[in-house]
């Protein structure tokens, strides 16, 4: 196992002053981390989960206004409406929400299935819609795209979350031909697994799946196809978003920036 990585302060110069940035999945884990290191960088940061008493506490961490909650559960219709209306007006879109089910295909619930590609594929589609004729307007604009190393590689037991992951990296692809001409860049950030509460229900998850322990999850599945044999922090993905926000990154789009321990390099 490699020394464990202790996050510092923020290591990317950035500027965000008058910039507005919705952030989905910013009551936990990848998206939180996202919505603090916008809003320290000046940014005033529209912040979406469906988990209301984590985005107060999210809220209670920062100075004034920076953040503004918005209690949205983007796997269900309603949820999906409001978050493209408070999209309007964004600069900046990191697209964080996820939910992860592991099972066989042939035991997979279809609901299960829906109800994943339904948050973490087309909601991400509804906001960046919501947030594009804004962002074209003033002719700048950044959407990030929380992907995974599974929005590049396959594992088993995971089809939905995979489906949904492929399906955002070429609706990233799409979004960055479309938006090019608008000033508008469009990138995914692919992690390998992240501390986060997802990947703890994960190991739960794959340890029942398996019939073994969760040290042996980390280990012998989660670990097994990285060089670098540790978890994520998800600060350390929250630097690489905020990297493309700088102006240094304007050329960057359409791409798929792997934070994967070399996983993708076999």
């Amino acid at each position: 196992m490699t020394e464990q990585f202790t996050p510092g302060p923020p290591s990317v110069a950035l500027d965000l002053t008058g910039r507005t940035a919705l952030v989905t999945g910013a009551a936990s884990g990848i998206g939180r981390a996202c919505a603090l290191r916008l809003a320290a960088a000046g940014a005033k940061v529209r912040a979406v989960d469906r988990d209301a008493a984590g985005l107060d506490a999210l809220q209670e961490t920062q100075p004034g206004a920076a953040t503004q909650p918005h209690p949205l559960d983007l796997a269900d219709p309603e949820g999906l409406d409001a978050a493209e209306r408070a999209a309007a007006g964004a600069d900046i879109v990191v697209n964080g929400a996820g939910i992860q089910l592991v099972r066989p295909i042939e035991e997979f619930p279809p609901d299960g299935f829906r109800r994943i590609l339904t948050l973490m594929l087309e909601a991400p589609f509804r906001l960046i819609r919501g947030a594009l004729p804004h962002m074209y307007e003033q002719g700048w604009g950044r959407v990030v795209n929380i992907s995974s190393v599974h929005g590049l590689r396959a594992s088993p037991y995971k089809s939905a979350y995979v489906s949904a992951k492929h399906g955002l990296e070429g609706l990233s692809k799409v979004t960055a031909l479309e938006g090019a001409e608008h000033g508008v860049t469009s990138n995914c950030v692919s992690p390998a697994y992240v501390r986060t509460p997802l990947v703890e229900q994960q190991i739960a998850d794959q340890a029942a799946a398996h019939g073994i322990s969760a040290d042996r999850v980390v280990t012998e599945i989660l670990l097994a196809d990285s060089a670098l044999k540790r978890l994520l922090e998800p600060e350390e993905v929250a630097e690489s978003v905020a990297y493309l926000c700088t102006p240094e990154a304007s050329f960057i789009t359409g791409a798929s920036l792997p934070l994967d321990g070399a996983w993708t390099a076999h």
